[in-house]
């Protein structure tokens, strides 16, 4: 089929258009491959990770970064974090080596190290409030989060956020004393984003990027909820949040590894959705295309390939039965958000008291963390946080025409501002895919039409750039 653009008025006909696709759908192949674009290679797989027709192979840039990633920096990080004896939030906050407030001035300490190699485009400060008494803070705590922001240079006010929380726990969650090494559970979060922080302060990324290390989660999600607040009554556009909590091994409970997956949990209806999206939602079937399942999708694209040695898991789910996690006060906020977390957990290592029972050592301790999967783990999220802070923006304003009863699809979205913006690309799949099979290249142009029926297929719109970076999907909703 040929390229279709803005400048091509004539397209082929639906029958056309329809046989191509049945073809190339059971070939395995995208209907278009743009230049740069993962295509479909022998045995199934894509040259460059992801199943997707829209995944994108690292650059050398990309790469040059994710091998600085550096498994004993991540390992010294855990065991300085985990020696401070316990991190709990209700711990002491003024003796210099122990409790959260030691935690808290050291993870500060280096992230200004970090922000002096930046040139003056990285910050780092503390991020307090006082959390008045509520479930698990039986008196007014003092919770501070600790916050690098790397400025972006081109289209600095467009956001990316990763977290991990620093604080630790013991069996009893009120345990504010016993030692709570919490090595997986998170120093292991905290260890990746301090060494994205290093590594990408010497850097130049297009949007800004956000490396927060959070407290309050053991009791309640508190830091992080207090964060996306803030960040919302600022009118700040995050367009992406990703936590990364428990991310420190690779054995599960009996013994057995996966080291080379790690899960990404995201949801599918939206936690801030209203009343009349939701109506919109059950009537274009769009439960599996919020903003947060197109994020994950991108993690896919760029993230699950050789570079990183990784294969993401993508988890329809928001969390895991009875947990959360600290992307969830984002969701509550309508931003995308996700959670990183190793393939399956030791519990014995986990939110325990650390003590040999019946020969058995429990608590969360650094000789139970596999450091080497902690580092790919972090080239997972460095290669997503780059590329999308290098790529455009997602698309806004995506709308699918719907004023007339037509058999073909008219698609509208609203123009990006980056300076170095090349073109859109629709991209469509099948209802009962989950990932996007087709793109479509259509230049600078901000209205497609595609001669295939909105009511039988879904459809997508993202961005490219000059350097052949795209964005996440927009995902577009009915309007004129």
């Amino acid at each position: 089929m040929p390229e279709q653009s803005a400048g091509t008025p004539r397209r082929p006909r639906r029958r056309t258009v329809l046989t191509s696709a049945a073809a190339t759908a059971a070939a395995g192949v995208p209907l278009i491959a743009s230049a740069g674009q993962a295509v479909a290679a022998p045995g199934g797989g894509r040259e460059g990770g992801g199943g997707a027709a829209t995944a994108q192979a690292p650059d050398r840039e990309l790469r040059k970064l994710l091998k600085e990633i550096d498994a004993d920096r991540i390992e010294a990080t855990v065991r300085r974090l985990a020696a401070f004896g316990t991190r709990h939030t209700l711990s002491v906050q003024d003796d210099p080596e122990r409790g959260i407030g030691a935690a808290r001035d050291w993870i500060l300490a280096e992230m200004k190290k970090y922000a002096a190699a930046s040139g003056g485009r990285m910050t780092a400060e503390l991020q307090s409030y006082i959390q008045e008494p509520a479930s698990r803070i039986p008196v007014a705590t003092r919770i501070t989060n600790v916050v690098a922001t790397l400025r972006g240079s081109v289209t600095p006010d467009r956001v990316y956020v990763v977290a991990g929380h620093y604080d630790s726990r013991v069996t009893d969650v009120m345990d504010a004393t016993s030692d709570a090494p919490g090595a997986d559970d998170d120093a292991s979060g905290v260890a990746l984003v301090m060494e994205l922080a290093r590594v990408m302060a010497k850097r130049r990324p297009a949007a800004t990027i956000v490396f927060t290390a959070v407290a309050g989660e053991e009791q309640g999600l508190y830091g992080s909820r207090y964060a996306a607040t803030q960040f919302k009554a600022a009118g700040v556009d995050v367009q992406g949040m990703f936590t990364n909590d428990i991310i420190g091994s690779s054995r599960a409970d009996d013994g057995t590894r996966d080291p080379y997956t790690v899960r990404l949990f995201a949801e599918g209806v939206p936690t801030s959705e209203t009343p009349a999206q939701a109506n919109t939602r059950r009537s274009v079937g769009g439960e599996n295309d919020s903003a947060t399942r197109q994020l994950a999708r991108f993690v896919s694209d760029v993230g699950d390939n050789e570079a990183t040695g990784m294969n993401v898991r993508v988890v329809y789910r928001r969390d895991r039965y009875l947990r959360g996690g600290d992307h969830i006060p984002f969701l509550e906020q309508g931003y995308p958000a996700a959670r990183f977390t190793e393939p399956a957990e030791d519990f014995a290592h986990q939110h325990q008291d650390v003590r040999v029972e019946d020969g058995k050592q429990y608590g969360d301790l650094p000789e139970f963390c596999d450091f080497d999967y902690i580092a790919r783990v972090t080239r997972v999220n460095g290669a997503v946080l780059w590329t999308l802070a290098q790529a455009p923006g997602t698309p806004r304003e995506a709308r699918i025409v719907t004023s007339n009863l037509t058999n073909d699809t008219e698609l509208k979205w609203a123009p990006g501002a980056e300076p170095d913006l090349a073109g859109y690309e629709v991209v469509w799949r099948e209802t009962t895919e989950p990932e996007w099979t087709h793109v479509i290249k259509v230049g600078l142009a901000t209205t497609h039409t595609v001669d295939l029926s909105k009511d039988n297929v879904f459809f997508g719109v993202r961005a490219v750039n000059r350097d052949g970076k795209r964005s996440p999907v927009a995902f577009p909703m009915p309007g004129n």
